[in-house]
């Protein structure tokens, strides 16, 4: 073979080289450019240029085998419930609240009443307070709105039996029916259950104490009366409680039961008094056993 001969043959090997690098090449910049069509694509929203498969050969990583865990199959939704909380059976009803600081309770029974309990909440919500209402369920049957209005701004709804009674001379069924029909009364317009309830009158029994715990309602009677039932005088509706008022004194004033223009007038009055006072009015947390 002559020197020319084998120029040649080298020559054409090495363009054969040169090809086959320039075709591997342009393979690669194809499927980037597959790629980042694709990319492009979530955006713009046009088909793909679907890239050609890969050459034959072992994963790139290797496929995790399907967990135990999701092979077995769902026994609910949601997280499981937590166990009901025991509510203690007192002797005695609750007359004060533990709190930090000049604390207070501002409750008021009978109602709703659409003459005033709107009353009452618009002064509260005027200044910021949440408040207690201990209601009759033959009252709150009628009046859903104004149960479903204390719920939106934050107040506690208690139960006060369906239809004011005195408890002591009930039999263990009867008060079953009173607190029971109420506590349905309560959780369809306001949306929960009472936590609460308060008897007519003050009256309580070894009775009453068993079944409003059964309900899961403690009892909350109060530290100051304003006999504003009687009718006093706003003046002196104002003055027992400004009088009365001390940490963790639990106020006793009504929003139903008669004409109860003299308490909404006093609340107007001593409510900012109290706030300027250094009293926080607030509302009682449960304490589960």
């Amino acid at each position: 073979m002559t020197k020319d001969q084998l120029l040649t043959r080298l020559s054409s090997k090495a363009a054969a080289v040169l090809t086959r690098r320039r075709a591997l090449l342009a393979g690669a910049v194809a499927v980037a450019s597959a790629g980042t069509a694709g990319v492009l694509t979530a955006v713009t929203g046009e088909e793909p240029v679907r890239p050609a498969l890969p050459a034959a050969g072992p994963p790139a990583h290797r496929v995790a085998k399907p967990s135990a865990y999701r092979l077995q199959p769902l026994t609910g939704y949601g997280p499981p419930r937590a166990a009901p909380h025991k509510t203690l059976v007192r002797h005695e009803p609750l007359l004060k609240i533990s709190g930090r600081g000049r604390t207070m309770v501002l409750t008021f029974d009978d109602g709703p009443d659409p003459r005033y309990t709107p009353h009452i909440l618009d002064t509260l919500a005027e200044y910021d307070v949440r408040a207690m209402f201990f209601v009759c369920g033959e009252m709150a049957v009628d009046n859903q709105d104004l149960l479903a209005r204390m719920a939106d701004e934050g107040h506690i709804v208690g139960n006060h039996t369906w239809s004011h009674p005195l408890l002591t001379r009930l039999t263990r069924s009867r008060i079953r029916s009173e607190m029971e029909r109420t506590c349905d009364v309560i959780e369809d317009g306001y949306g929960e259950r009472p936590e609460w309830f308060r008897a007519p009158y003050g009256a309580w029994n070894r009775t009453a104490f068993q079944l409003g715990a059964e309900l899961g309602m403690e009892p909350l009677a109060w530290t100051v009366d304003t006999l504003d039932w009687t009718t006093p005088g706003t003046r002196s509706i104002v003055g027992r409680v400004e009088n009365g008022a001390a940490p963790g004194v639990v106020v006793l004033s009504h929003d139903a039961g008669g004409d109860r223009s003299q308490s909404v007038r006093a609340l107007r009055d001593y409510l900012p008094q109290l706030l300027d006072s250094g009293y926080h009015i607030t509302v009682p947390r449960r304490q589960y056993t």
